[in-house]
């Protein structure tokens, strides 16, 4: 069993606490010795979860590691509401069987971080439509929406900033902080959870869970809300995001090559940042990338710890070889037995031309030509002139500098349409047949 110390305080340190209902009471509780029991929900408006999800998740694994018990909470009932919590207008709203459909997948996701087999204290996960569906409104109003002051409701940010812009907010996202709230109610009494953690954009529906908690069963009765801050950029735009859109934790949606690239670019003011917060790697190891990062960040050393470990976590060491393998491809490293996937990832990340098929037929495509189609070159004069220098690359293998006339054939095929040409280290392109 983890002590107070190797918990709270790692937690602390990592910068993973933005605020705390009673963090005195709860470094009493967790100091007892006793397993506590913590959740997180993710409301599946998607059938993958993204890199922003990794926070909850990888808090609660930190937590199961640490021996105590998790519930990763999907929220089919909320879900079919939407959070306005960190948001200027309204979600769509989704069918129950989007929503099945949604949780389905995430469990897989949610499983490659949390343990749900472990036999001392497996993870669990939990659907919140089992205990809120079968609720009447009447009900609901009389055993839950009672407890709850008006003026109370309207002062949390998360309903202010909705009410204050342009778009107002609607009853039914309005009554989402109620029905978070009755999530931790029911938790505490089914599964003695005492703890909630979420992001900083959380807290107010955090703390309508705390005091329902209160009111309905009494100040004795234990309960705490936990807040990690969000992550954002340095300019303080929202992390995950990418020109493509959002980075997402399926490996269909989003590559392994793709995310590892996404924090292998981590920007320098960041990645240390980054290390204590997408990792498990203790103090002990960190710290020692940060000081080389201090020393020559031009190295990367910390950034492509980063990246590694997050690409192994998310999809696991097959994945995170073949990431970097095709890393590797655009550093010049030989092709060989490279996967086709994992080519056709590298394919994605460089400027990629169509060619006819036919003319790569005897007596094949001038190279010089080749370079000229893909941009490398602006004439076939100064292509030349390359391949002379020993600066012509045709699937990462140098070309005879004493074969400026070399052609490219059908022979030169990468999986049967692929031609991969480089000039120097760093300018790489493409030709593909159809």
């Amino acid at each position: 069993m983890s002590s107070v110390t190797n918990l709270i305080d790692d937690l602390q340190w990592r910068g993973l606490l933005a605020d705390c209902t009673d963090l005195a009471g709860l470094r009493a509780r967790i100091a007892t010795g006793a397993p506590i029991t913590v959740y997180c929900g993710f409301d599946p408006t998607g059938d993958s979860l993204h890199v922003g999800h990794l926070m909850g998740q990888l808090t609660l694994a930190r937590f199961q590691r640490a021996g105590h018990n998790v519930i990763a909470l999907a929220g089919g009932a909320t879900g079919m509401v939407g959070d306005p919590s960190g948001r200027s207008s309204e979600r769509n709203l989704l069918t129950r069987e989007q929503l099945s459909h949604n949780i389905a997948c995430i469990k897989a996701q949610l499983a490659q971080l949390l343990d749900f087999t472990v036999t001392a204290n497996p993870a669990r996960l939990v659907d919140n439509a089992d205990w809120i569906a079968p609720i009447s409104f009447l009900d609901f109003l009389r055993d839950v929406g009672k407890y709850f002051s008006l003026n109370v409701m309207l002062a949390k940010d998360s309903v202010k900033s909705r009410m204050e812009g342009d778009n107002g907010i609607s009853y039914t996202e309005f009554s989402y902080q109620l029905l978070q709230a009755y999530d931790f109610l029911h938790l505490r009494q089914t599964f003695n959870c005492e703890l909630q953690i979420g992001g900083s954009d959380q807290w107010g529906n955090l703390t309508a869970g705390t005091d329902l908690i209160r009111k309905k069963l009494g100040a004795e009765t234990s309960s705490f809300g936990w807040t990690f801050p969000l992550i954002t950029k340095s300019d303080g735009t929202k992390f995950g995001k990418t020109a493509g859109g959002a980075l997402w934790l399926d490996a269909k949606r989003t590559s392994p090559y793709k995310l590892y690239q996404f924090f292998v670019n981590t920007e320098d003011t960041k990645v240390c940042e980054y290390l204590r917060k997408f990792t498990f790697l203790t103090r002990a190891e960190i710290e020692p990338l940060e000081a080389a990062h201090a020393a020559n960040p031009g190295a990367r050393e910390a950034h492509k710890a980063l990246a590694r470990e997050v690409t192994q976590l998310v999809h696991g060491v097959s994945a995170l070889e073949a990431a970097l393998k095709a890393s590797a491809i655009l550093f010049g490293a030989e092709i060989g037995d490279t996967a086709e996937d994992t080519f056709n990832d590298v394919v994605g990340e460089i400027p990629t031309y169509a060619l006819d098929a036919t003319r790569l037929s005897s007596p094949g495509l001038a190279l010089t030509e080749a370079m000229l189609l893909v941009a490398l070159e602006t004439s076939k004069g100064n292509a030349r002139k390359s391949i002379e220098a020993g600066g012509a690359y045709v699937n990462n293998t140098k070309c005879d500098p004493l074969q400026p006339t070399r052609t490219l054939t059908v022979a030169d095929l990468l999986f049967g349409k692929h031609i991969l040409l480089r000039k120097g280290k760093r300018s790489y392109a493409v030709l593909t047949v159809g």
